[in-house]
């Protein structure tokens, strides 16, 4: 089977874009889309060898992408995380690294004319049903391939392409809390641990880090030790927040779960120096099942739209004093603002990224595909 695709670097992520139009015929159910995807990235392989996945949790990402018919809205786009040694995609959740790709491609493509140096997307994610519009450089009225806009995690630059979540806030559960309190206590490797369940952006967990003996600033290899006990903390969160029951097989999508405490000085996974005073808040976040190397652009908004929130424990820890806040990653910092106040939430959250369309390919997928 040939199936045309794009490869397309968003933010700290990659993620190969499928066209619905150009779609095999044969491919016309969520079965079969998934039995595509998972062939096409060799899923099945922990190391993706024999497929075009890049067996991490930010390389190993597809999004299915059409022009919307619904009025205000450019492309709608269905993300998928694609397993890793597992035969499976998650269907779950959103992504916005991949959005601010597809807003690059879309304009790439012509779903989008270009308007002048600054062209706007409107897009919706139609796992979650989450909108978010895009402003993408087009300087001089025309498409770049290249750009020098960087962003923490990554010294290559691309084109510049900023991102705002609207209305991001109880998105998929109806509420920004939707367990009723800002503050909840879970059990997490044996101990107690304060954790705020917050729907924006995405529904997530944030656990803080004092109360598992740890400053939310450990280098990478250090919040691998953390993965187990905060799986356990997603699964029970899980079923807390209204995602799953009692029995239901876990999901390592949603929700998000990571851990915060106070800013502190520490090192990039770049070798970068951070000063305390250059950012507000301290975060390690898993991505899948393993520690994400910088942040999903979904859980930085749930963190700045927590740290809003009167006895979080984002804003127990946080320095932030406005509607902006800076989050120190393992990537380094990464500076989300919020707009457009509705009471204490913000209506638009908004963060600068950088994509770059790296090819145009034809994926050969074994065809009949393998049951």
């Amino acid at each position: 089977m040939h199936v045309p695709a794009t490869l397309v670097r968003g933010g700290t992520s990659k993620c190969w874009l499928f066209d619905h139009a150009a779609l095999p015929a044969t491919v016309d159910t969520a079965r079969e889309l998934e039995d595509l995807l998972v062939n096409a990235y060799g899923a099945a392989d922990p190391v993706q060898l024999d497929g075009v996945g890049g067996a991490t949790p930010t390389t190993s990402k597809a999004a299915v992408v059409r022009a919307s018919d619904t009025p205000g809205i450019d492309v709608d786009y269905l993300f998928g995380q694609v397993g890793i040694g597992v035969r499976r995609v998650e269907w779950g959740s959103n992504c916005g690294n991949c959005a601010t790709a597809i807003a690059l491609w879309a304009v790439a493509r012509g779903f989008v004319p270009v308007t002048g140096d600054r062209t706007r997307v409107v897009l919706r994610n139609t796992n979650t049903g989450a909108v978010l519009e895009a402003e993408v450089d087009t300087t001089g009225g025309r498409v770049h391939e290249f750009g020098t806009r960087t962003v923490p995690g990554t010294r290559a630059g691309g084109v510049a392409v900023g991102l705002t979540f609207l209305d991001p806030a109880g998105r998929t559960t109806g509420s920004v809390t939707p367990t009723g309190r800002v503050v909840d206590d879970l059990i997490v490797a044996g101990r107690p641990a304060a954790a705020t369940m917050v729907d924006a952006g995405a529904p997530m967990v944030l656990l803080d880090a004092a109360g598992l003996g740890r400053t939310a600033a450990e280098p990478l290899a250090e919040v691998r030790g953390l993965v187990a006990p905060l799986r356990a903390a997603r699964h029970a969160a899980s079923r807390r927040m209204g995602l799953s029951r009692p029995g239901d097989a876990p999901d390592d999508a949603v929700p998000k779960v990571g851990i915060v405490g106070p800013p502190v000085a520490y090192r990039t996974s770049l070798g970068d120096e951070v000063a305390a005073g250059d950012y507000d808040v301290s975060v390690r976040m898993l991505s899948m099942n393993a520690p994400h190397p910088a942040i999903g652009l979904t859980s930085a908004v749930g963190i700045a739209v927590a740290a809003m929130l009167d006895g979080s424990v984002v804003r127990a820890v946080s320095t932030a004093t406005g509607p902006a806040v800076r989050i120190g990653t393992p990537a380094g910092v990464v500076a989300v603002s919020c707009s457009e106040l509705a009471g204490s939430l913000p209506r638009r959250v908004t963060v600068e990224r950088a994509a770059r369309i790296l090819c145009e390919a034809e994926l050969l997928v074994p065809d009949p595909l393998p049951a």
